[in-house]
């Protein structure tokens, strides 16, 4: 029940895929595997570009494994725990390489940042977006800096405050956190797999010097991700936060 992070390298294209049996949820070691997985690959000569994708074709991201929120017991389990985002936000920011990130169904908290993160996001048309964290009780504190570079304030503070309703595709195309869309899993996958190869044969001196512009301005996030993962931490653990997870368990997520 604990999911799975898989890799691998293939004409240039380094793939990584996660998986979770509850709607690829990320639970710590998730998230500290993949941070892993794209430092590695990264830092891989072999490879020029990195997709980033999930199994299953419903759900890209359900966000923080709840099962492990609700068992947080103090204010650094819950560091630590927030902290696994930041480690992967920062590893895509920090990796030499474009990554790209195949989004073929819903995103919600946690899997927005993510889809965010990353330097081109292609979905299908039924991947909406959610940032429910304040439904529970906390705030999309660490993977905030990453959705608001993405889209703007003015959206930001959209998905943050209506943290309950879904945002469809269209309105996450139209604010740049999708830079295509397309009708089905298939149609997507063509359009990843051209890019990638398009991007494998590209240079990779310049690739690297071109993601280190349109990062300018976010080497301060190594020191402000782990603060917010502590804010986000002392937060779960509040009443209000443990009594919200255990009600929101027995919904949709």
């Amino acid at each position: 029940m604990n999911g799975k992070v898989t890799s691998e390298i293939k004409n240039g294209i380094g793939t990584i895929t996660f998986s979770h049996p509850q709607s690829n949820s990320l639970p710590g070691e998730i998230l500290r595997k993949l941070a892993e997985e794209i430092t590695i690959i990264g830092k891989n000569e072999n490879a020029q570009v990195i997709v980033l994708k999930s199994e299953g074709d419903k759900t890209f991201c359900a966000g923080a494994s709840f099962d492990e929120l609700i068992s947080i017991e103090n204010l650094e389990q819950g560091k630590r725990f927030f902290s696994g985002f930041a480690q992967v936000i920062n590893a895509i920011r920090k990796a030499p390489k474009f990554v790209i990130a195949r989004v073929q169904g819903k995103a919600v908290g946690g899997g927005v940042g993510i889809a965010s993160a990353a330097d081109y996001t292609l979905a299908t048309k039924s991947a909406s977006v959610k940032l429910s964290e304040l439904a529970v009780g906390i705030g999309p504190f660490v993977v905030g800096p990453a959705v608001e570079r993405k889209v703007g304030k003015s959206s930001f503070c959209a998905l943050t405050i209506n943290a309950t309703e879904f945002k469809d595709a269209h309105w996450a195309a139209e604010k740049g956190l999708y830079a295509d869309t397309f009708e089905t899993i298939s149609e997507l996958d063509k359009a990843v797999e051209e890019l990638a190869i398009k991007l494998a044969g590209s240079n990779p001196e310049a690739m690297a010097m071109l993601k280190k512009i349109m990062w300018e301005g976010t080497d301060h996030w190594d020191t402000l991700l782990i603060e917010r993962a502590e804010m986000s931490g002392k937060l779960v653990l509040s009443d209000f936060t443990v009594n919200a997870i255990s009600k929101f368990k027995t919904g949709v997520r």
